[in-house]
This record gives structure tokens, C-alpha cells and sequence, in this order.
């Protein structure tokens, strides 16, 4: 590898702090200085209180002069409902999961032993990882919304959502240290978070979610969160400091059997045999998953326990099953890995215990979900191509990245990129492969001979760098995709009337679903009058004026200014795999609400993804 793309290596000690990283707002991995996933200007933070609240008081409602205004435009339109869903998280051998704690917590002091002076002790009035100078947001992000409400909207979103950058800005509430909102324990809030952080793909991030809460405060709820975060990572170690009192609840069977993992790797063999045998007799559980079981509390025993695993009956992955095997490092088959839940991707992504190559594909498809960053997915293809196998497959794409940094002319380095974006079959798997060539197209001049500017503009903007991306403006012909997505990127470009829409001509729109996605990110944007709101809704059938209860909801939380709740419930009105299905009336509610609560480059980076993924 060259020097250049040589600096953007990481090495293998790394990965461990890397993978924290890359569960924050901003997950560069393995550099000096973290490089933040956002591009200069999003998410500045604002400063702090000049001191902490007191204990128990609510979030303030910020001044009604303060308040951004929502504009209603006149026209008439469709948006999506709440989808059904379960209440609460399956375990991971389907016990039933605990109710929710009321706002007074249940005391499990008396199953928890207390190793801690009442000093050090955590509030729950506030409960997170980071705070705005880690790039998550304040302690009010959700303002006074009701707890109870935001976490029925937690437990019934089914990611992964459309947008890449909606799922950024969502797991900057999730992450953000903030105020517990009225009507819900701490705890059980935190609980929520990390569940719905798991099912996002973002493990590392839920494992820390959990953590922020002490073990004396855990609730049924957390402890079900806990069990999904540590099988999540493959860390069943993180059971431990609270597994007496989730083995002593008795609503979780993952928690009985944790008590022997945990035996054994805390070097105590004599009871791991008791425990594994009154499981077996108790049937509390069976046949692989009680194997593997026994083969993560062998672990600690120097090895003495020889524990063969087979898949050969197993016909469903569930997480049980993901983390015992990632932390005893049994292989997955690939043909059980793919009855996993997409967040199973990222999960492995994120797994330092796997072999660059063999995380790759998941990572590619994490990237094009948000949870990791460009110059993450570059470090990891610069530890393939450092590797000594340069016959597998990964190793040809890492090649094929270092030559479009560094190949000897500029066309080679514009082969490499459309060898690299051509290959994926899929168009999440072409996404990812702008996300992961945004630096390289970034460095192309605009003197290079017949260039894809569609694509480059496409890739560069993948990674929210609009000030490289505009100097292709001269080179983008008008009405092409890279004009649409140059014009929504740029909040001086005027737009005067419909008319510019109108002209808008792009690639793949046979039905016009992107000439209708570009006016709904024009119209939410503001950058077009009330006059041409209504004409551009009315000519083309995009019912912007329509209410329901999701528009009631994401225009209350824009007016509340309650940045946490906007991307919660843009999150809700993306609920599908496919940009396809995001309606263009969907859009444009989401962008204007992202943009009223102070988040305007998440905003205009929505509008154009809806450009690029279509």
C-alpha cells in the first residue's frame, strides 16, 4: 500500500478501541485523532449547562421565541403509520421477557451485592455514553416527551431503516447522555436504548449503553438488555458482575446458564459441572445451546473440557446460539448465518475476534447502514491487503482500493473506481462501495477525461463531503443525478421555481418516484417558495399537506425542538430494506423536521441519499 492510503491503516491491537468508536456519532477507527463520520459543521455542539441539574428535576421546554417553525404547505398527503410489532425483546431462548419497571424502581439491592460507596453511585436522572463533545446529542434531545411514549416507539421500530444517515443521526440520541423523560424509570429508559441499539447492529454501543447503568439499579427490563448486549459483542464475561441477581430473578433461563459460564471463567471448575448437570436435568436447555454453554465455562478451565460443536440439526441462528460461538470461537456456518437478522451484520463488523476478511462483507453492509465509517471500511481493507493471503477474493478489492488512491495516471485510478462500484450485485452492496471510495473520488480532478460524475458525485456526498463534491458542479449537465443531488447539497443554490425541478431528468426514473423525491427534498429543505410548494405537490401528485398521526408526531417533536424524538420517529416513517419504499411525502417531513431542530447537514445528506439509492 502506498504511503498516502498506507496512513489509513490500522493495526490489529487497535481493533478493540476502534470498535467503541465506531459506535459513536463519530466511529473513525484506528487513527490518532478520531475522524469524525460527519463532515465539518454537522452536529457542532452546543455548550453545556453551567452546572448538572438537580436530582429528579425535568427537562426545561425550551422558549417559544426559540421554537423553529414548521411550515404546513397548503397541498394535501400519504405518510407512514406506527408498524405492529412485539412489545418486548425475545431472550435469547425465548423466555418471556420482563414488564417494565414503573418510574419508582423495584429495589434489587437485596439480590445485588453492593461493591461500591454510596458516593460513587450513578444517578438515573441521567443515564448515556456521550455527550455532544463525542459528537451525541445534549441532555435534552427528547425533550418533555413522554418516556412511556418514546419507548413504545423503541420496542415497535424494526430496523434496519432506509437511510444511512437517519440511522447516524438516531444513534446519536440513542448514545446521548440525557435527562430521563417523565413517566419511566432510568433504567428501564437505558434498557430500551441498548435493545434497540442491538437490533440496529450497533453492539458496541449497546454494551456500553448498559454499562452506564450500575448493577444495584438493574430492572427486569435491564436485565434482558444486558443478556442481548453481551450476545451481541460475544462477551458472555459482561454477565457477571450482575449474574447472581439475574440467575436469582428467574426470568431469564440465559441468566441460570450464565452462572456456570460465568464459574468457569472465574477459575471456580467445581461448580461449573453441578450447574451444567441440574440444567440438563431440569431441561432448561438442550442439545447446542446448552453445549455451547458448556464449552465458553471450559474456557476458563485451561481447556479441560473438550465440547465438539455441530450444526448439522441447527436450522435458525439466534443470538444465544451468535454469542456463545463468537466468544468460543466455533465457526458459524454461512448458510446459518444467513437465517440471522440483518443487525448480524454489524454485529460482525464490529467483532475484533474476526479476521479482517472474514468481516468485510458485514462490514460493507454496515457502512451502507451508518455504523461504520468510510475511513473504518479503508482501514479495514488496509489490514487485508497488509495480510499475507493476497489470493482471496477481499484481497483483490483492497488492491483495487489502493490503485484508486494511487495508481500512476488518473484514468487508472478511475478504472479502479468503476471496477470497484461495478462489481456489487445488490444496491445496498453498491452503496457501500461509494461509501467506501468517497476519499479516492474526493482526489479525482475535474480535468479527468469523460468522468462518471454521477457516481463520483454520488460517493463523495455518501460520506457527507459537499464542499469536494461541489467543485464537480461545472461537470454535472443540467437535469443529470449529479446535478440533483449538487442542488439539494447546497444550501446557497437558489431555486426560484418549480421549473428547475421540472427539468430534472435522471438516470433509472421511469415511474418519476426521483423527480418527486427531489422536490420533496427541495420543498422540506425550504428552498423553494410556499407558491411552488403547492404547484410542484399538486402537478406532481406529492400530497405534502396530508396529516396522519406519524406527521402530527414528527411536526409536535420539530416545534418542541426535541432533536432525539425527530430522528426516532424519522427512523419510524423509513421502516423498510429499500429506498423504494420510502414514500417522497415521507421524505419530506423528515428533512423538514431534522432541519427545524437544529440538524441541518443531516437534513440536506437525507435528501440527497434519496437521490443516490433510487
Amino acid at each position: 500500500m502506498s504511503k498516502r492510503l498506507s496512513r489509513l491503516r490500522i493495526s490489529r491491537s487497535k481493533v478493540a478501541l476502534a470498535a467503541l468508536a465506531a459506535a459513536l456519532a463519530i466511529p473513525a477507527v484506528g487513527q490518532d485523532k478520531p475522524e469524525s463520520i460527519l463532515p465539518p459543521g454537522f452536529g457542532d455542539p452546543t455548550p453545556p449547562p453551567s452546572a448538572p441539574r438537580p436530582r429528579a428535576v425535568q427537562p426545561v421546554r425550551p422558549e417559544a421565541a426559540a421554537t423553529p417553525v414548521v411550515p404546513r404547505p397548503a397541498a394535501p398527503v400519504l405518510a407512514p403509520t406506527l408498524p405492529d410489532a412485539p412489545d418486548a425483546a425475545p431472550s435469547p431462548l425465548d423466555a418471556p421477557t420482563p414488564t417494565a419497571t414503573p418510574p419508582a424502581a423495584t429495589d434489587f439491592a437485596a439480590f445485588v451485592r453492593a461493591d461500591m460507596p454510596a458516593y460513587a453511585r450513578r444517578s438515573l436522572d441521567r443515564v448515556g455514553v456521550a455527550g455532544p463533545a463525542q459528537g451525541a446529542m445534549g441532555t435534552d434531545a427528547f425533550g418533555q416527551a413522554d418516556g412511556r411514549y418514546l419507548e413504545t416507539l423503541m420496542r415497535r421500530l424494526n430496523p434496519p431503516v432506509a437511510s444511512r444517515w437517519v440511522s447516524i443521526a438516531l444513534r446519536r440520541a440513542l448514545l446521548a447522555r440525557v435527562d430521563t423523560p417523565r413517566g419511566v424509570n432510568g433504567a428501564d429508559f437505558a434498557a430500551e436504548r441498548a435493545w434497540l441499539l442491538v437490533r440496529m447492529g450497533e453492539s458496541v454501543g449497546a454494551r456500553a449503553m448498559v454499562q452506564a447503568v450500575d448493577t444495584e439499579d438493574y430492572t427486569p427490563k435491564m436485565f434482558v438488555a444486558t443478556m442481548q448486549a453481551a450476545l451481541a459483542t460475544g462477551d458472555p464475561a459482561a454477565l457477571c458482575p450482575a449474574v447472581e441477581a439475574g440467575a436469582n430473578l428467574g426470568a431469564e433461563r440465559g441468566w441460570i446458564l450464565a452462572r456456570a459460564m460465568c464459574a468457569g471463567l472465574s477459575g471456580m471448575p467445581a461448580k461449573v459441572k453441578p450447574l451444567i448437570d441440574q440444567a440438563r436435568r431440569s431441561r432448561l436447555a438442550g442439545g447446542v445451546d446448552l453445549l455451547l454453554a458448556q464449552k465458553v465455562a471450559g474456557a476458563g478451565q485451561s481447556g479441560r473440557q473438550a465440547v465438539t460443536i455441530e450444526w448439522d440439526d441447527v436450522s435458525q441462528l439466534t443470538s444465544w446460539r451468535y454469542g456463545l460461538a463468537m466468544a468460543s470461537g466455533v465457526e458459524i456456518p454461512d448458510t446459518l448465518l444467513a437465517t440471522g437478522t440483518p443487525a448480524v451484520d454489524g454485529w460482525r463488523a464490529l467483532a475484533p475476534t474476526l479476521a479482517p476478511n472474514v468481516r468485510a462483507a458485514a462490514a460493507e453492509l454496515a457502512a451502507a447502514r451508518g455504523i461504520l465509517s468510510s475511513a473504518a471500511l479503508i482501514d479495514l481493507y488496509s489490514a487485508i491487503d497488509a495480510g499475507d493471503d493476497q489470493s482471496i477474493a477481499e484481497a483483490g478489492i483492497a488492491r483495487d482500493l489502493r490503485a484508486a488512491y494511487d495508481a500512476n495516471d488518473v484514468a487508472g485510478r478511475a478504472d479502479a473506481l468503476k471496477r470497484l462500484w461495478d462489481e456489487p450485485k445488490t444496491a445496498e452492496g453498491r452503496y457501500a462501495r461509494l461509501v467506501l471510495t468517497a476519499g479516492a473520488a474526493a482526489r479525482l480532478p475535474q480535468t479527468l477525461e469523460k468522468p462518471d460524475v454521477d457516481r463520483i458525485v454520488a460517493s463523495i456526498l455518501s460520506a457527507g463531503l459537499d464542499p469536494r463534491a461541489q467543485r464537480w458542479r461545472d461537470k454535472a449537465s443540467r437535469g443529470s443525478d449529479a446535478w440533483a443531488m449538487l442542488t439539494l447539497a447546497d444550501p446557497a443554490e437558489p431555486v426560484a421555481s418549480y421549473d428547475e425541478v421540472s427539468a430534472y431528468a435522471g438516470a433509472n426514473d421511469s415511474d418519476g418516484l426521483k423527480r418527486r423525491m427531489l422536490f420533496a427534498g427541495l420543498a422540506g429543505l425550504g428552498r423553494m417558495s410556499a407558491s411552488e410548494v403547492e404547484r410542484g405537490a399538486r402537478t406532481l401528485g406529492v400530497r405534502v399537506g396530508h396529516e396522519d398521526s406519524w406527521t402530527r408526531a414528527i411536526g409536535k417533536a420539530a416545534l418542541d425542538h426535541e432533536p432525539g424524538t425527530v430522528a426516532l420517529l424519522s427512523a419510524v416513517g423509513m421502516q423498510t430494506r429499500s429506498w423504494r419504499g420510502v414514500s417522497p411525502e415521507a421524505l419530506y417531513h423528515i428533512v423538514l423536521a431534522l432541519r427545524a431542530v437544529g440538524l441541518p447537514g443531516e437534513a440536506k445528506m437525507v435528501a440527497v441519499e434519496a437521490m443516490s439509492r433510487l
